[in-house]
């Protein structure tokens, strides 16, 4: 159960008025929701985690890049956390881009800089899948 949502209401910027912020990869969300994003994952690292399942349970790749770079940003930085997981910056810049499509041994080396990692968990007993 989630406590808070990731779809969080934000005021909306129009595209072409160059206050875009470079931590939504030039989407429509406002700087203001990104910052306070950022700040509360720097402050919380457990919401920043429990943000990310929820992402990762109920949203798309758009969304999962999004939280990928709030987290980024909030655990020092894409150069920072390249550096300590071993990526290259400018290669992990375009990982997190609205376009990127991360290779598992990236995600899995960014989230372990950050201090995180992947986990499996079942579904339920209702919907597990039935070997043949």
């Amino acid at each position: 159960m989630r406590t808070q949502s990731h779809r969080r209401p934000a005021s909306r910027v129009k595209p072409d008025d160059g206050s875009r912020s470079p931590l939504t990869g030039g989407g429509t969300v406002s700087r203001d929701h990104a910052e306070a994003t950022v700040e509360s994952f720097r402050r919380d690292p457990r919401f920043a985690a429990e943000y990310l399942n929820a992402v990762l349970a109920d949203g798309d790749q758009a969304e999962l890049m999004l939280a990928l770079r709030y987290m980024a940003q909030a655990f020092g930085g894409v150069s920072g956390l390249a550096s300590s997981a071993g990526l290259n910056a400018t290669t992990l810049y375009r990982t997190l881009s609205p376009s990127g499509n991360p290779e598992l041994r990236s995600i899995r080396a960014l989230l372990e800089a950050m201090g995180m990692r992947l986990a499996v968990q079942p579904l339920g007993t209702g919907s597990r899948a039935r070997m043949r």
